[in-house]
């Protein structure tokens, strides 16, 4: 009993280090940090926007058409101006970014579940599995990620189920490939012939040790299919079969302002900059996690 504590206190401490090796990597690098605190400001905006922004009648509320209103450019009272139905574009932003933020948050769950799963089970099982799996990743890849995007969303019903779907779809081959790459390498390992040994089953060996050792390479591309997810969402919003009006969405704001732009610049600059700082400051993020993971940046 006494050798088996042993083992599993140095199994956890080994965890441990292993993590913070990687935090310390990822806190050296000032573009990963100045990304990961813009990610962390968004989400709490996100979070808090009934704070920040709320929508109670005497407050300029997302929600609230103020006709008078209309078109004003940003002043003290509305710092990002109103839309053409009086609306404060501040507070649509404030919660768009919630609308934009969940939207990407379960695209990427959807599409990583089901990439790693198939993933783990090509490059696990081989053969017959890796043949069917891979095949129908390969049908995927053909198509353009936005296109095969837009012919589901335009097949459903607008809303948030037709984006996560045709999002999700379209991203579940960069999951599916990552994992299969990384178990093709991990099931050579000698650590596995052990788990063999001892009679585990193929089940068990994916679960506790095939899947733990390649969630790094996971990691970073959710977060990197984070970005592209609200940036795909954000598209399908503009082009009319996404998040639907009046819900504030980010893309949807853009294709609100656009027949406004030339007069009214500001309805389209701010949903405009909101997106393009979180796609930016997700993918400096992506860029350090992809480094602090790199075991050959080890010292």
């Amino acid at each position: 009993m006494g050798d088996v504590t042993v083992n599993v206190n140095n199994e956890s401490k080994k965890k441990r280090s292993q993590l913070h090796d990687v935090w310390r990597r990822f806190r050296k690098s000032p573009i990963a940090m100045t990304g990961l605190c813009v990610v962390v400001f968004m989400v709490l905006v996100a979070l808090f926007a009934d704070v920040i922004a709320p929508s109670d009648g005497r407050n300029p509320g997302y929600d609230i058409h103020n006709l008078g209103n209309r078109f004003q450019a940003p002043n003290a009272e509305h710092i990002m101006g109103t839309d053409e139905f009086g609306r404060d574009i501040f507070a649509r932003v404030v919660h768009g970014s919630r609308v934009s933020l969940l939207v990407g948050f379960i695209v990427v769950t959807f599409s990583m579940t089901l990439g790693v799963i198939v993933g783990a089970i090509a490059g696990f099982f081989g053969k017959v599995a890796e043949n069917i799996l891979m095949r129908f990743i390969d049908v995927l890849l053909s198509i353009p990620p936005i296109l095969l995007a837009i012919s589901i969303a335009a097949a459903m019903r607008p809303g948030m189920m037709s984006i996560v779907l045709a999002v999700g779809i379209g991203a579940l081959p960069l999951y599916a490939r990552v994992m299969r790459a990384s178990v093709l390498t991990v099931k050579e390992q000698e650590f596995i012939e052990a788990a063999y040994s001892i009679g585990a089953s193929k089940f068990r060996i994916i679960r506790k040790h095939v899947l733990p050792n390649c969630i790094a390479p996971i990691i970073v591309q959710a977060t990197m299919g984070l970005a592209y997810a609200i940036l795909w969402a954000a598209a399908l919003s503009f082009l009319g079969i996404g998040i639907q009006p009046p819900t504030p969405e980010w893309g949807a704001m853009l294709s609100e302002g656009r027949m406004y732009i030339r007069d009214h610049w500001h309805m389209v600059m701010f949903p405009g900059m909101a997106i393009a700082i979180m796609i930016f400051a997700l993918n400096m993020m992506g860029d350090g996690l992809r480094d602090a993971f790199d075991p050959r940046l080890k010292k």
